[in-house]
C-alpha cells in the first residue's frame, strides 16, 4: 500500500506539472484565472485523494494503473479520451491569449459549481466502488460483482455521468467556450464508451442483466 501510495503521489506529481504546463506555456504566468483554477483544482483533488485514502483504500490500488485483460476497444476509447481531456487546458490558455471568448462572471462561477458537482460525484462512486478501475474489464480475480447501492441505484453508469459535468465545468471555469469543443469530444467518447461497457457487462457479468431491469438508465435519469 505504501508503494501504491508513493506511485499515486509521483502519477499526481507530474500530472500537475503537465497541467501547469499545458495552461502556462500557451497563456503565459500572468494569467490570473488560470492560477485560480489550478489552486482550486489541486485543493479539490487533494481532499479527494485524502478522503479516498481513508474511506476506500482498495479504489487507489484499483485506479493506479491500467491492468491486463482490459478491453481492446477500451484501449481505443482511451486514446481519443485522454487526449481530448487535455487539449481542454492548452485550448483555454490560447482562447485567453487571444482574446477569444468573453465570458461573464455568472458563468465562470457557474463553471465552479460544475466542477464541485462532478469533483463531489466521482468521490462517491469511488467510496462505494472498489471495483472502478480507469479500464474496462470483468475483474475475476478481485470476486468481482455489481455494485447497487449509493450513485449505482440512480444510473449504471455514474462515474461518466459525474464527470461529463466536470468536464464542462472545467471549460466554463476557465473562461472559455472554446475549450468546449474538446469537452464535447471527450463527453461522445464517453458516451460509446457507456454503450460498449453496458454491453460488455450484460453478457459478462453475472447478476448485471437483472440490475440494468431495475436500473433502467445508464447516463441520466429519465433520458437514456
Amino acid at each position: 500500500m505504501n508503494d501504491v501510495l508513493r506511485r499515486s503521489l509521483i502519477s499526481l506529481a507530474v500530472f500537475l506539472l503537465v497541467l501547469g504546463l499545458a495552461l502556462f506555456l500557451p497563456a503565459g504566468i500572468a494569467w490570473t484565472e488560470g492560477w485560480i483554477f489550478l489552486a482550486v483544482f489541486v485543493l479539490q483533488m487533494a481532499i479527494a485523494a485524502l478522503y479516498l485514502w481513508r474511506k476506500n483504500p482498495d479504489i487507489v490500488v484499483a485506479r493506479s494503473k491500467f491492468h491486463a485483460g482490459t478491453k481492446w476497444w477500451d484501449w481505443v476509447a482511451v486514446s481519443f479520451l485522454l487526449p481530448s481531456l487535455m487539449a481542454i487546458f492548452p485550448v483555454a490558455a490560447l482562447d485567453y491569449r487571444w482574446h477569444r471568448s468573453s465570458v461573464p462572471l455568472w458563468v465562470i462561477v457557474t463553471g465552479y459549481v460544475l466542477l464541485t458537482i462532478g469533483m463531489l460525484g466521482s468521490i462517491r462512486v469511488e467510496a462505494v466502488n472498489k471495483f472502478a478501475e480507469p479500464g474496462v474489464r470483468i475483474q475475476t480475480e478481485r470476486g468481482h460483482r455489481v455494485i447497487d447501492t449509493g450513485p449505482y441505484a440512480i444510473v449504471r453508469h455514474p462515474m461518466y455521468a459525474t464527470a461529463i459535468p466536470l468536464f464542462v465545468g472545467i471549460a466554463l471555469a476557465l473562461g472559455s467556450y472554446w475549450a468546449l469543443i474538446p469537452v464535447a469530444v471527450a463527453s461522445l467518447v464517453l458516451i460509446v464508451r457507456t454503450a460498449l461497457e453496458d454491453r460488455m457487462l450484460q453478457r459478462e457479468l453475472p447478476g448485471y442483466q437483472e440490475y440494468a431491469a431495475r436500473v433502467r438508465y445508464r447516463l441520466i435519469p429519465g433520458v437514456w
